[in-house]
């Protein structure tokens, strides 16, 4: 009985590191390689070094938040705040500063989100786009409102059911792309390593905005506090490979078929539809459009549910009588937000918004992690 015991725990453990980890990929699917313009903004331009700059930037992004949900667990704080302060310290109002990120990040983020959710609803179907607006945006509602177990379900169904789709629509890419082997030989002998230090660069300002990322992991990787074997690297681990398999299956792709869709109008904006529609294969727009759909849904998800989870013990709803309904009212006002903005027209301020939001992650996140949260980490 014992053995059983013991057995049943590991399972456990294992269990809940790969849903944490599931949580990272479905999150960043929305934001990351969803639409393909992301891909094609930091990788694809950079030539078969984007293939390299990919990896070291899921690298990054996956060792800081591994770093801060140690530091988080490992001090028992109980909010993003209480992170950063920690971090900080003694200087503890620059967690002020990442306050500012995060709240313009998610008004971003969701926004873009929902709008692209409710255009691939009302491109695929028919449907008016604002009847879609409201129906994706209540659907993010819904899942947001119960809490972290219920997102970590979520995120874990959807996060899977996106994995399949990516191999299925991006594997099928790959193979109609042709003699691929060629087509690197030859952007090797024209780039050279000239696009490296670009490739590098782009790698940490993309982790930069990723970092929006931070909160939702804290919440859920809660569930480790106490732990000692190390589950939050684990986690993140797992992560990495999710992440850079989904990732470099998307820009593996748009380098194979670049000259195409840059060569349609307006075919950068949404590089990977462009190439699909251009193999004319019904099935394969309808994988993409799941998949499209089921990325910035999760997106919209994970980073809502880390707004209401900042400030459902706040005073901001002090007066509002039950955690359930804190939760709704945070909810439904970060939504609304987040759609008013959308449809004011925003949408390319919010695109560029993300580079400039990278560059002062760079310093005000990643490189403190790097430093003193692992110096913290040590001496605690």
């Amino acid at each position: 009985m014992e053995k059983k015991g013991n057995h049943t725990a590991a399972k456990a453990s294992t269990a809940s590191i790969l849903s944490v980890a599931m949580v990272l990929f479905a999150s960043h699917a929305g934001g990351g390689f969803a639409t393909g313009n992301q891909e094609n903004t930091y990788f694809v331009c950079s030539g078969w070094a984007g293939l390299l700059s990919l990896a070291l930037s899921m690298a990054i992004l996956t060792g800081i938040i591994a770093i801060a949900m140690r530091l988080y667990n490992k001090y028992d704080l109980h909010s993003y705040k209480e992170l950063f302060e920690k971090l900080y310290h003694p200087f503890d109002k620059l967690e002020l500063v990442f306050e500012l990120f995060f709240y313009v990040m998610v008004i971003m983020a969701v926004s873009v989100a929902i709008a692209g959710a409710a255009s691939a609803l009302g491109q695929y179907f028919g449907w008016n786009y604002y009847v879609c607006i409201v129906l994706v945006g209540l659907l993010v509602f819904f899942a947001t409102i119960f809490g972290e177990r219920a997102v970590q379900l979520i995120s874990t169904y959807m996060g899977t059911a996106i994995m399949i789709c990516i191999f299925v629509a991006y594997g099928y890419g790959i193979l109609k792309a042709g003699n691929v082997g060629h087509l690197f030989s030859v952007r090797f002998q024209n780039e050279g390593f000239s696009e490296l230090p670009k490739a590098i660069w782009n790698a940490f300002v993309y982790a930069g905005f990723q970092c929006v990322q931070i909160p939702t992991m804290l919440a859920c990787g809660a569930i480790f506090k106490g732990k000692n074997n190390n589950a939050e690297g684990k986690s993140m681990f797992a992560s990495f490979f999710m992440n850079t398999f989904g990732l470099g299956m998307a820009v593996f792709m748009l380098l194979c078929w670049e000259n195409t869709f840059t060569k349609t109008p307006n075919g950068s904006t949404l590089p990977t539809l462009t190439v699909l529609q251009t193999m004319k294969v019904n099935w394969l727009l309808v994988v993409y459009g799941v998949i499209l759909l089921l990325c910035l849904v999760s997106s919209a998800i994970t980073l809502t549910f880390a707004f209401v989870d900042r400030f459902e013990n706040s005073k901001v709803v002090d007066k509002v009588p039950t955690l359930f309904e804190k939760r709704c009212v945070l909810s439904a006002f970060i939504i609304i937000l987040s759609v008013v903005i959308s449809l004011g027209g925003l949408t390319n301020i919010i695109k560029y918004g993300y580079g400039y939001m990278g560059y002062l992650a760079i310093f005000l996140i990643i490189i403190p992690l790097l430093t003193v949260g692992v110096r913290k980490i040590r001496k605690g």
